[in-house]
């Protein structure tokens, strides 16, 4: 591709806090040597990848209890109008990123399309979002271990044991998974990869053993009715009421028609993690194909196993009688078969490891191009001479979330998480009409269909889904951006290479 066409008049066409980064100038910044990522994924990599994120502890405890108290057995339909949601979002990553073949996924097309303020909000959203997610699943690792090996009969101290109940520890075994993993990703993402696919291969034939297992404890009688009738939700009042009804008096409902809709705005959360895929595009050897393979493929799978696992679990037990806690262990424990319940504990615990994994990797990775691009210290941006890794940032950012799940009890801000993954994927909609729109020259090897409509629809459902979410959530999502916006004007906005490239006015460096 050209480097050199149309790259001075793009890159000044907005000045200032929206001023825009092409794509050709994106891809020139990832040839320099001491500042370039080692290519070495495939298709199947990132596929992997998708579904190590994905597929987590939610398809053995959310699956049944949303089938509980929201939706019954039409939980399969829930997961399905979730999965449609991610699909419209999958579209248009996967024509970014098979453009845009950069580390930083929606941080990277967020600069090429919106501009750099944009792209700075984006990409300081999505930091918080990944290492405050990865340290509460090192944290929900950490109890599923300490579960199987008190089984086992070895017992951590309580002060070992991390914080809860009111009783205040370090937990040992979150920090060391962070650590441990921490240094896999340094040393290579095919190392990485190969990791993720053991685990992902461990997890998924768990998965495939509960599917297959429950089937034969199927009765139809469970399955009736099929959609329950509808009641009001008992959400909570004040700030822990959704959006919505605080805004428009909006009443949500349990069960019934909207009761599907109403749990797939929770379900969709089980589906977070697929977009992460696009931050490894730089180090994929064939990005412009295998990205939207990854994405896409990924999404595929996990919605297949989400709605098959769903089917069983309400077909195993009345919905009216599944625990909430975990409804398909205690299902089987129900029927006699304590078994598959350790199985499912095992699949879970190993499940979060990749989870775990594949987060670090996405936030090192958008904080690896915010480095290079300037907006953060440049110190970060150097990558591994013998790994080709961006082993700094990666160090940095694992040593802190190392910190943060070894001595915070963070699960009540665990919805930061969705609030700032529904956000990225309205940025990157918007931003494939832009540039469709500023750019109708670039080579675009997937193309999303049916543009407006798809990018449309993509905005209006996450936007729906986050107004689902609790008005605490956007309070602290508020005060987050607030700081970020602090950090850019004291010092993203003048360290700025693009900045400094207008500043010399020869569009370059």
């Amino acid at each position: 591709m050209s480097t050199q066409h149309g790259t001075p008049h793009e890159a000044r066409r907005k000045r200032g806090m929206f001023r825009t980064k092409t794509v050709e100038q994106s891809i020139l910044d990832t040839e320099e040597p001491e500042h370039s990522l080692k290519k070495s994924l495939s298709a199947l990599d990132l596929t992997v990848f998708g579904v190590g994120v994905v597929i987590g502890t939610g398809i053995f405890v959310l699956t049944g209890k949303i089938a509980k108290e929201q939706a019954g057995p039409a939980v399969a339909l829930s997961f399905v109008v979730a999965g449609v949601v991610c699909a419209l979002a999958a579209l248009c990553y996967a024509e970014f990123a098979s453009t845009v073949p950069v580390a930083g996924s929606a941080y990277t097309f967020s600069y090429a399309s919106l501009g750099e303020l944009p792209a700075w909000i984006i990409g300081w959203d999505l930091i918080l979002e990944l290492a405050l997610g990865c340290a509460v699943v090192a944290v929900g690792w950490s109890g599923y271990v300490r579960s199987l090996l008190d089984s086992a009969g070895v017992h951590l101290p309580a002060g070992l044991s991390g914080t809860h109940e009111g009783h205040f520890g370090f937990d040992l075994l979150a920090t060391l998974l962070v650590l441990a993993l921490t240094g896999i990703l340094v040393l290579g993402m095919k190392l990485s990869s190969r990791v993720t696919a053991l685990v992902v291969g461990v997890k998924v034939t768990v998965v495939l053993l509960v599917i297959v297992a429950g089937a034969f404890f199927i009765t139809g009688a469970n399955y009736t009715p099929f959609i329950p009738p509808s009641e009001p939700s008992r959400a909570g009042g004040g700030l822990a009421a959704p959006l919505s009804q605080l805004l428009f008096g909006f009443e949500p409902s349990n069960f019934g028609t909207m009761g599907i809709f109403a749990a797939a705005a929770v379900v969709f959360f089980a589906f977070i993690g697929f977009d992460i895929v696009a931050t490894a595009a730089e180090e994929t050897r064939n990005p412009q194909r295998d990205v939207p393979r990854g994405i896409l493929g990924s999404l595929a799978i996990c919605t297949v196993l989400y709605v098959a696992v769903s089917v069983v679990v309400t077909g195993m037990e009345k919905y009216s009688k599944l625990s909430t806690d975990a409804p398909l262990a205690d299902a089987f424990k129900d029927l006699g078969h304590p078994f598959f319940a350790d199985v499912i504990s095992f699949g879970a615990a190993v499940g979060l490891t990749s989870v775990c994994m594949i987060l670090l990797l996405g936030q090192s990775r958008v904080f690896f191009a915010m480095s290079r691009d300037g907006l953060l210290p440049r110190v970060f941006s150097r990558s591994h001479p013998r790994f080709g890794t961006p082993y700094r940032s990666t160090l940095a950012l694992g040593g802190v979330v190392a910190v943060v799940s070894g001595f915070t009890s963070i699960d009540e801000l665990a919805e930061l998480v969705n609030i700032g993954t529904l956000f990225a994927f309205v940025v990157v909609a918007v931003g494939v009409v832009l540039l469709r729109r500023s750019r109708p020259d670039l080579p675009r090897s997937f193309r999303t269909p049916w543009v407006p409509v798809v990018p449309l629809l993509s905005v209006l459902a996450s936007l729906w889904l986050m107004l689902n979410l609790p008005a605490e959530t956007w309070v602290r999502f508020a005060i987050w951006m607030v700081v970020g916006f602090g950090v850019y004007f004291l010092y993203g906005r003048s360290h700025s290479r693009l900045g400094l490239r207008d500043r010399q006015g020869d569009g370059k460096d």
